[in-house]
């Protein structure tokens, strides 16, 4: 049997030196327009007829900070927090969302407000009656300045039954998704586990600590 020389075992290790350097390098997070590599915080833009999440480096961001007439939009980087916001228990019972977590956002495609709920399967659509809506939105004149497609309206009532206060943001859009994702990949079993509602709680917590506070979320 012949073996291998010295030249060829060396050889052998700057390949291998190569394979794990190259797939360090694919790694790395890259900007989805001109290829840049990200900070593990960086921008995003969204595409709204396919509701498509890019990242984005700040320089190709900013070529789409005028929102009009553009394909894509930037996806802002700052949630407020809602803690004059309205909505009873009467309006929440007749959004009928299964879960206590859901947010809204106007799709300039389809020109209708949206309502989203994160789930095992990813964000399901929920149908959302617009009379409802508006009674909601009329009680809270916050929602009217949502950017659209690119900031949602995002509720919290975990804890409800225990006695939890519900809590609301005007929260960018891949903050939205995120949970989404963070629940997907997370969940378990028909309860979803410990595990899940403790990275819900530390969404959250990280979401309000960053959060601007908004007053008058809801009509005086």
């Amino acid at each position: 049997m012949n073996m291998p020389t010295l030249d060829a075992l060396q050889k052998a290790g700057s390949f291998a030196a190569l394979r794990r350097l190259a797939k360090k390098k694919s790694a790395v997070e890259q900007c989805e327009m001109c290829s840049e590599p990200l900070a593990t915080e960086h921008q995003h833009l969204i595409q709204p007829d396919e509701r498509k999440i890019i990242c984005a480096c700040d320089a190709c961001a900013l070529l789409f900070t005028t929102q009009e007439g553009t394909k894509l939009r930037r996806v802002p980087r700052t949630s407020r927090y809602l803690p004059g916001f309205r909505l009873s228990e009467a309006q929440w019972n007749g959004l009928m969302i299964p879960i206590e977590l859901v947010f809204f956002f106007r799709n300039s495609v389809s020109d209708r407000i949206v309502a989203l709920y994160p789930s095992p399967a990813g964000a399901t659509e929920s149908l959302l009656s617009m009379n409802l809506w508006d009674e909601i939105s009329g009680e809270n004149p916050v929602v009217a300045e949502m950017m659209p497609d690119v900031e949602a309206l995002l509720v919290n009532r975990v804890g409800v039954n225990r006695g939890v206060a519900p809590a609301y943001y005007i929260a960018p859009i891949d903050k939205c998704y995120e949970l989404v994702g963070l629940i997907r990949s997370h969940w378990h079993g028909l309860a979803g586990g410990t595990a899940v509602w403790r990275e819900i709680a530390g969404f959250f917590a990280r979401l309000r600590e960053r959060a601007i506070v908004s007053q008058g979320a809801g009509r005086a």
